[in-house]
C-alpha cells in the first residue's frame, strides 16, 4: 500500500533544487495574457465574457472582440494548475528543511484564509462587484484548505480522484440544494454552478471543477519533486507531446460536438469551432488551455539554459511568474486607474472607451510598471520574508 505523505526528494535535488524557471517563465506569461485581459475588460466597451453562465453563450461584436477575449482563456486552468504543481513542491521542501505535517497543514489552511479574506477586500471592488463574489483567488483559498488535509491521499489517489472531478463534473446535480434560500443560492455558486443572478451572491469560479484542476497540478508536481533536475529536464519533449495531442483531441470533441461540450458547436466558423464553456470549465476548454500549458512549460525548458534567459523580456516574464499573487492584486488596481464608486453592482461600461490599440499601448507601459514593482516587492519580501510569505 502506498504510504500517504508526499513524494520525497532525491539527495541530488534536496540542496540544489531551488526555482524551477520553466514554471515561473510559463506563468509569467499566462499573467501577462491576463493582464490583457483584464485591461481590455476595464476599457473596451465590446470586451465581455461570462462564456457558459447557465449554459449561455453572449455573442461577441466580430471575430477580432472574440479572438481578444479566447486567448486569455488561457489564463485560470494555468493559474490554477502551476498553483498545485508549486504546493506539491513547497510541501515536499518544507517537510524536508524538517517541518512537521501539522506545521505544513497549518500553513496552507493560513495561506488558504489570506486569499478568501482578500477577495472581497481587494479583488471584488477591483472588478466592481459584490464582497461576497466567489472568484479565482477565493476559490484556489479554499481549495489550499482543502488540500491541507487532501495532500496526505498518495499521489495516484489525488491524480485518480481529480481526474474524476474533471472528467464528470457536468455530470453534477445540486437539485438537493433550494434555490430559494440565499444560503442555498450561494452554495450552489460555490460548489459548481457559477452567475451572477442573485445579488450580492456572485461567483465564477466554483470549487468544483477547478479543485479538480489543481489536483492534477499537485500530480505534476509531486512528479517533479521525485526527480532530479537532468529528469526534469527531460520532459521537455514529453510536455510538448502532451500538449499537442490535447490541442488535438481538442478538435475531437468539439467534431464530435457531444461529451466534453458544455456549449455546443452550432456551425463552422471560427467562431463556433473556439467558443467554449469557462463557466464551469467544460472538457474542451481545458483540453486546449492545459495543451497550451504545457507547450509554455517546455517552451520554457528549451529556454532556460540560455545565457540570457534571466535578463530582457523573459527576465521580465519570470518577474511576473515569481510574484504571481501580488502581480495579480497589484495589476487590477493599475488597469482600473479609479477608484470604487461604491454603487452596486458598478455600471460595466469604461468611463471612456479606448479603441484596441490604445488599449494595447496601456497594456504594454502597464506591463513594464508591473515589471518594476515585482523587482521592488521581490526585495521588500527578502527583508520581510515572515510578514509576506502569504502574498
Amino acid at each position: 500500500m502506498q504510504t500517504s505523505s508526499p513524494p520525497k526528494l532525491s539527495p541530488a535535488v534536496k540542496p540544489s533544487v531551488g526555482r524551477l524557471q520553466f514554471i515561473d517563465f510559463a506563468r509569467g506569461i499566462v499573467m501577462a495574457i491576463m493582464a490583457w485581459d483584464h485591461v481590455s475588460s476595464f476599457w473596451n466597451e465590446f470586451h465581455h465574457g461570462s462564456e457558459g453562465v447557465l449554459g449561455q453563450a453572449p455573442p461577441f461584436l466580430n471575430l477580432t472582440w472574440f479572438l481578444e477575449r479566447f486567448v486569455s482563456h488561457i489564463c485560470a486552468p494555468s493559474f490554477i494548475f502551476l498553483a498545485g504543481t508549486v504546493l506539491a513542491l513547497s510541501a515536499v521542501k518544507r517537510l524536508a528543511r524538517g517541518e512537521s505535517q501539522t506545521d505544513m497543514t497549518l500553513h496552507l489552511i493560513k495561506r488558504g484564509l489570506v486569499l478568501i479574506i482578500l477577495e472581497p477586500l481587494l479583488v471584488s471592488s477591483a472588478f466592481g462587484t459584490s464582497k461576497f463574489y466567489f472568484g479565482v483567488i477565493a476559490c484556489i483559498g479554499v481549495s489550499l484548505i482543502i488540500f491541507s488535509v487532501f495532500r496526505r491521499l498518495p499521489p495516484t489517489v489525488i491524480l485518480a480522484v481529480s481526474l474524476i472531478i474533471v472528467l464528470n463534473h457536468n455530470f453534477l446535480s445540486l437539485n438537493f440544494i433550494p434555490t430559494d434560500t440565499a444560503w442555498g443560492w450561494y452554495a450552489r455558486v460555490i460548489i459548481h454552478e457559477p452567475n451572477f443572478e442573485w445579488w450580492p451572491y456572485f461567483g465564477l469560479y466554483p470549487i468544483i471543477p477547478w479543485i479538480g484542476v489543481m489536483g492534477l497540478g499537485w500530480t505534476f508536481g509531486s512528479l517533479l519533486a521525485s526527480m532530479d533536475p537532468e529528469r526534469i529536464m527531460k520532459l521537455k519533449v514529453p510536455l510538448a507531446t502532451t500538449g499537442v495531442a490535447s490541442i488535438a483531441l481538442f478538435f475531437v470533441v468539439r467534431w464530435m460536438n457531444g461529451y466534453g461540450n458544455l456549449l455546443r458547436r452550432w456551425g463552422n466558423t471560427v467562431i463556433d469551432w473556439l467558443y467554449v464553456s469557462k463557466y464551469p470549465p467544460s472538457i474542451a476548454f481545458l483540453l486546449w488551455t492545459l495543451g497550451w500549458m504545457c507547450i509554455l512549460l517546455a517552451l520554457g525548458m528549451a529556454l532556460q539554459n540560455r545565457p540570457k534567459f534571466g535578463k530582457g523580456i523573459t527576465g521580465i516574464i519570470l518577474a511576473f511568474g515569481r510574484n504571481p499573487l501580488f502581480f495579480y492584486l497589484t495589476h487590477l488596481w493599475l488597469y482600473r486607474l479609479r477608484l470604487p464608486t461604491g454603487l452596486r453592482p458598478e455600471p460595466k461600461s469604461p468611463l471612456f472607451p479606448l479603441e484596441m490599440w490604445q488599449t494595447f499601448l496601456f497594456w504594454i507601459v502597464g506591463l513594464l510598471i508591473l515589471w518594476q514593482l515585482c523587482l521592488r516587492y521581490e526585495k521588500l519580501k527578502r527583508a520581510y520574508p515572515r510578514f509576506l510569505q502569504y502574498i
